[in-house]
């Protein structure tokens, strides 16, 4: 015999029967078959989302274990990997569809979803398959509260998460504290919203708490989250550790005020702060002044918004000179602060350090109207881009200032002069100052005490281009304008072709003093409204409105197959309010 490694013996055991080289081929597919993982044929062949809860747990908890497994491993099939992740990512597609939400990988946005503790289970499976998740708003379910540590502990597997919204989700500390733990799993967060939630209020530190320095956190939103004393100075003690923040927001906390002699010059730590948002959080004088010292700390501080605290009036002489130091300052919003006339002197004074402000809001301050027009002289009018001087008792001869001024505010966007009478009979000196390519978009002159003459003036300045950029107009509750007012501003529509909400309301009154109608005016409104493509909103409240008239404002909508909200209500013969709408 012939040693086997000799010439022919290699050659004889080369050779192969025709019945061997099925027999191999069959063993090679059985032996292949026995190396992959059963999950991912499973995975193809459920039968049932119940069955796969009877084996255990929500569907994808053992598709995620496996998954996992398989990149510890580091051995794991890529086929399988790439089919795993397929049928991942359907089961993400699924799950946001039912919502009636589009799936997007870097963006999932599930606010008002009424999503119970059970969808945050599942949601919470589904991570895996979201690695390259941005974006996260959970906002506005209210169920939620309580189970957010269910999803807190699948955040690792998103890393790249720069936002978190959980407004409005009735949080609870637990649901906080668990957050605070997860922020080292997400080390990229840039924006963290928990407005809304009065569980926050107490608790803030168990959130806080949870920060580390590196973090990038750089917006902070807690609008309306009951927040105490004790928690503006959990607050305060954190403020160290973010040192990249450019956006704080603490509206309407109205309990805030007692703690915020602690958080205030805290704020020296943020010299990034860009945003700072303290609207209606009860703010006195001394708490104004404590804050005004943190003011030149903040060299980057555009949006200033200290609106509706009544207490700090007659406090802006003795921070005049600090918020003089917010020179890239481009937004003030004081309204409704009851500001007095040594306020607004006091202001005068700082406006001119202010070159870059672009929008001030001085609305509901009554005091003022009497030395108003001291301040347009101190504005650098060319920049303004909104001024809103709604409610402040202007006189005449604030309001001849303001028409003065207006023709040198070219960027003019939004002008408020809504209750102030001084307006009606006189609104053509302001619109005689818009150039023909003025770029303003919101024009309020709700209750000025319009009339006729008045409207006609609206009307010429819509003719003559003035208004081609107008999309709000706000000419509610001025009932000295005629019939001939409003047909004649309709017929000029083609000039107000930006338009998408229009206001014509009138005042509130009973059934016994009556409605105007609406009859005579609107085939003048049905004519206008093809000129007027981008019309959404049309309100026209406490007008009396016939049967016939509502048909046809209905038969718009159907015919045109436009989208117009027409805002209505009237007075049945039996006296008693109809409200209602017509929306196709």
């Amino acid at each position: 015999m012939e040693p086997a490694d000799s010439p022919k013996g290699r050659e004889c055991s080369q050779k192969r029967s025709p019945f061997d080289l099925i027999m191999n081929q069959i063993r090679r597919k059985k032996s292949f078959t026995d190396r992959r993982p059963k999950t991912s044929v499973g995975r193809f062949f459920r039968p049932t989302e119940n069955s796969d809860r009877k084996e255990g747990g929500f569907p994808g908890i053992r598709e995620a274990e496996a998954l996992r497994d398989e990149d510890r491993a580091g051995n794991g099939d890529p086929t399988d990997s790439e089919v795993s992740s397929a049928v991942g990512w359907g089961r993400v597609k699924q799950f946001v569809q039912k919502l009636g939400k589009k799936p997007d990988s870097q963006s999932l946005s599930l606010g008002h979803c009424d999503l119970t503790a059970t969808d945050v289970l599942e949601l919470a499976t589904l991570l895996p398959f979201l690695s390259l998740l941005e974006e996260m708003d959970l906002s506005w379910n209210d169920l939620i509260g309580g189970s957010l540590r269910a999803l807190t502990f699948h955040l690792q597997h998103v890393s790249r998460l720069r936002s978190l919204r959980l407004s409005s989700c009735r949080l609870t500390a637990d649901d906080l504290t668990a957050l605070g733990e997860a922020l080292d799993f997400i080390p990229l967060l840039e924006v963290v919203d928990l407005s809304w939630n009065s569980g926050v209020g107490g608790n803030l530190q168990c959130f806080t708490r949870g920060l580390r320095p590196g973090n990038r956190v750089k917006e902070l939103h807690l609008v309306e989250c009951q927040l105490t004393a004790a928690d503006a100075e959990a607050l305060a003690g954190a403020l160290c550790l973010l040192p990249g923040l450019e956006l704080l927001d603490l509206s309407v906390n109205r309990l805030l005020e007692g703690g915020l002699g602690e958080l205030a010059p805290q704020l020296k730590g943020t010299p990034r702060l860009r945003v700072l948002r303290i609207h209606m959080c009860g703010l006195g004088r001394d708490s104004l002044q404590t804050l005004g010292s943190a003011f030149p700390f903040l060299l980057a501080l555009e949006h200033l918004d200290l609106s509706c605290n009544r207490g700090v009036s007659g406090g802006f002489a003795q921070v005049s000179a600090h918020l003089a130091q917010l020179t890239h300052l481009r937004s003030l919003d004081i309204h409704m602060c009851d500001l007095t006339e040594e306020d607004l002197q006091a202001l005068v004074q700082v406006l001119p350090s202010l070159g870059d402000l672009t929008m001030l809001d001085l609305s509901s301050n009554k005091k003022i109207g009497g030395v108003s027009h001291l301040l347009f002289p101190g504005l650098l009018l060319s920049k303004l881009k909104t001024l809103s001087l709604n409610n402040c008792c202007l006189t005449e001869q604030s309001y001849h200032s303001l028409a003065n001024a207006v023709q040198s505010m070219g960027q003019l966007e939004c002008l408020g002069l809504s209750w102030n009478k001084s307006v009606g009979g006189g609104l053509r000196l302001v619109l005689d100052a818009l150039q023909a390519d003025c770029p303003l978009r919101k024009l309020r002159l709700g209750s000025c005490g319009l009339n006729t003459e008045d409207l006609l003036y609206l009307a010429s300045a819509a003719k003559r281009g003035a208004l081609a950029h107008l999309s709000h107009l706000d000419l509610m509750c001025n009932d000295g304008v005629g019939e001939q007012g409003w047909t004649h501003l309709f017929k000029e529509a083609g000039g107000l072709g930006s338009l998408t909400e229009l206001d014509i309301s009138q005042r509130p009154s009973g059934p016994s003093s009556g409605h105007p109608p609406a009859s005579p005016w609107l085939p003048g409104l049905l004519a206008a409204l093809p000129r007027l493509p981008l019309l959404s909103r049309f309100s026209m409240r406490h007008w009396a409105l016939t049967a016939r008239d509502r048909d046809r404002l209905e038969a718009f909508n159907k015919d045109s197959k436009r989208n117009v909200h027409f805002d209505f209500d009237t007075w049945n013969t039996a006296g008693r309010r109809e409200a209602g709408s017509s929306e196709n």
